[in-house]
């Protein structure tokens, strides 16, 4: 008995170890989204550049979207801005979700850095980041003609993502 107490450390060390390495071969980047293959939430909020002027759903129809959000105290959207600039000047169609940021500080970030977005959805509360199981920012969106989300990415969108991740998915629909 007192040479199986011997083993008890050996055997705490190789559960910790195997569950360690099995937490090391995750990706991090991999956050699964219930809402793929599903409508876009309903909304009415304002627009960032007329706040008088409401945006819903509807206004998300029609044709192939990114819904980027972003915020301006979000160092990860500085990074990806120029890129995103980059696809609108392809005609790459992308919608910004200001997400819990201050609208006169983002208005001056466009006005600095350009505009990429075709528009952008003010989210003060950030009500429909919580819809759209919003993380943090950056995050962007596939949606279908019909709103219906197709893909989530987490994180910075650059060339090399774009080419790996959002052209596979863009070639399918």
């Amino acid at each position: 008995m007192k040479r199986l107490k011997l083993f008890i450390p050996l055997m705490v060390f190789i559960f910790l170890a195997v569950f360690f390495w099995r937490g090391l071969s995750i990706d991090p980047q991999a956050m699964p989204s219930a809402l793929i293959d599903k409508s876009f939430p309903e909304f009415s909020l304002p627009r960032l550049l007329d706040e008088t002027q409401l945006t819903t759903k509807a206004d998300l129809l029609g044709e192939f979207t990114l819904v980027n959000i972003w915020a301006t105290w979000c160092v990860s959207c500085r990074v990806e801005h120029p890129f995103l600039n980059k696809l609108k000047g392809e005609g790459i169609r992308i919608v910004g979700l200001n997400y819990k940021d201050d609208s006169d500080a983002a208005r001056e970030w466009l006005d600095t850095l350009g505009n990429p977005y075709q528009w952008n959805i003010v989210d003060k509360e950030g009500r429909l980041g919580i819809d759209l199981g919003v993380f943090g920012a950056p995050e962007t969106y596939i949606l279908d003609e019909q709103g219906i989300i197709r893909f989530k990415h987490v994180g910075v969108v650059d060339q090399l993502v774009w080419d790996e991740k959002f052209l596979p998915i863009m070639n399918k629909l």
